[in-house]
């Protein structure tokens, strides 16, 4: 087993022979796990958004939430840029809803405070449920 030290030396010099035309392209480290119910549950998101989102099946989710199958390294892939990178990944899947002076505001939320009923980065309070002035009432 090489230490952490060795590792990190062994990439440098890839990249060195990379940079100087000793060696062609690079390899990428894909994760052998991923655990997608923490990434999911960092952006707060429930299974069906995150795979409406990110073009999962709400299938696979819960297959790898539930541990009877794991993500193939395409989705590993991608489900590691999604936790490093959540922002980026949306951009890349919808670029019109984060275009730079669009006319058309972003609906797009990516977490709700649901312990203090805010959503994030907006201030504003929502208010809970209720059933005042509906109706049902109980008596």
């Amino acid at each position: 087993m090489k230490t952490q030290f060795e590792q990190m030396m062994n990439g440098l010099n890839d990249v060195e022979a990379f940079l100087a035309g000793k060696q062609e392209g690079f390899k990428a480290h894909v994760p052998q796990e991923v655990d997608v119910k923490a990434i999911r549950n960092r952006l707060g998101m429930t299974q069906a958004r995150f795979s409406n989102t990110f073009g999962f099946s709400l299938d696979a989710i819960k297959h790898w939430e539930g541990g009877r199958r794991s993500p193939e390294a395409p989705a590993r892939t991608l489900l590691t840029v999604i936790d490093k990178n959540p922002a980026a990944v949306l951009t890349a899947l919808n670029p019109a809803a984060f275009a730079f002076g669009s006319s058309k505001p972003s609906t797009f939320r990516v977490r709700v405070d649901r312990k203090r009923q805010t959503c994030s980065g907006s201030g504003v309070k929502r208010k809970p449920h209720s059933t005042e002035g509906g109706k049902r009432t109980s008596r």
